[in-house]
């Protein structure tokens, strides 16, 4: 594509786009074959390595929209993490981990990890003084989240990346809450960025997928652990994944808009205790991700004033949102983490990182907004 239409919208329609056409149709086709004849200068073309055209499509737009020279689609959100971190880290290596993180990464970490012959070390996300403490000299990576599932917090973003760069050390980003129309960590530094595509950037909550994204170098690292661990992504998830991609500007923002709108009415009512969404000024990271970011993404959390049993009874009471985990579909969905998205994690150390019994979790989709504000108005005033 010209180098003049770069815009993000135009990206979203037109790239990785062949011209001409497949036989003309302007859907790009799926190619359901797992094995393609032997090109004459050898190689193997193979779903399970990934380089199917199917497959090498869905690269090359994930690559585009998020300013990176390649990328590389996954079976899930976890099998993008879990290869990123693989091709950058051995026995014996040392990880350190800003922030507190989604549930099943959080698992990953502290349960899996340590088998692998990995270590690894949780971090202040916001105190570089704890950063630098975690150093050691088999210390290979450090891995945040834009904004931290389920509290939404913004870490020091551009610190971090300037640390990992600083020391030697890799820099991989889990980018799923802004997704590319917010924020693009490589243009801050990142090396390696992850995405659950099953959330926002499907964004019909109908498939499961991941992507990482980096330079040639590093993809093709992560490319061989894969093509190993067997997490290639199915042709038919990414040929929705690619349908997916199209309209995502367009739902992001009516997403953004969403919650911001949603935090502000539930900051100022009385059943309410407390909400935390980075849009709102009273969001302790708001000047860090207005600066950081272009929208503050479809999540928000809040604590009823009354606790578990109103939290409960909330979620009974409105009739939009769905009670599911997950995220970024076009239907809002409600839940509390600490029976989905954490419930792998102990008691104690959901509570150690503040993620209470009480805490919701709000996924906002693109109704209007005006009915999820009157929703959750008629919500709470019946409970």
């Amino acid at each position: 594509m010209s180098a003049s239409y770069s815009r993000f919208e135009t990206l979203a329609v037109h790239a990785g786009e062949p011209r001409p056409t497949h036989g003309g149709s302007i859907v790009f086709p799926i190619f359901q074959g797992t094995v393609y004849e032997t090109p004459p200068e050898g190689g193997v073309d193979y779903l399970r390595y990934s380089n199917t055209p199917t497959q090498t499509y869905v690269h090359d737009k994930l690559a585009a929209l998020e300013g990176a020279e390649a990328a590389l689609a996954t079976a899930s959100g976890m099998a993008a993490i879990s290869t990123a971190l693989h091709s950058v880290a051995s026995a014996g290596d040392h990880v350190i981990v800003a922030g507190t993180l989604y549930g099943g990464t959080h698992v990953f970490l502290t349960e899996h990890a340590p088998h692998l012959g990995w270590n690894v070390d949780f971090v202040d996300a916001a105190d570089p003084a704890a950063w630098e403490a975690a150093l050691r000299p088999e210390t290979k990576a450090i891995y945040t989240e834009s904004i931290s599932n389920p509290l939404v917090r913004v870490p020091d973003l551009a610190g971090i990346a300037a640390f990992a760069a600083r020391h030697g050390l890799s820099s991989i980003i889990d980018n799923t809450f802004p997704t590319p129309v917010n924020f693009r960590p490589h243009q801050i530094g990142f090396d390696l960025v992850c995405h659950s595509a099953t959330k926002t950037l499907n964004g019909h909550s109908d498939i499961v997928a991941g992507v990482i994204t980096g330079s040639a170098d590093r993809i093709a690292k992560a490319h061989a652990c894969l093509k190993l661990y067997g997490g290639s992504l199915d042709p038919h998830a990414g040929f929705l994944l690619a349908r997916g991609l199209k309209t995502l500007a367009l739902r992001v923002r009516q997403q953004n808009a969403n919650a911001l709108a949603i935090a502000r009415f539930l900051e100022g009512h009385r059943a309410i205790a407390e909400v935390a969404y980075p849009g709102l000024e009273s969001h302790p990271d708001h000047a860090r991700a207005a600066e950081l970011f272009d929208g503050f993404g479809p999540v928000l959390c809040f604590r009823p004033a009354a606790g578990l049993d109103a939290a409960e009874k909330l979620l009974k009471a409105l009739e939009l949102p769905y009670v599911a985990p997950s995220l970024g579909g076009v239907e809002t969905l409600i839940t509390r983490p600490a029976i989905t998205s954490h419930a792998g994690m102990s008691p104690e150390a959901r509570s150690a990182e503040g993620i209470e019994d009480d805490l919701v979790r709000l996924a906002v989709g693109i109704e209007a907004t005006e009915d999820l504000v009157d929703d959750f108005k008629n919500a709470l005033d019946s409970i």
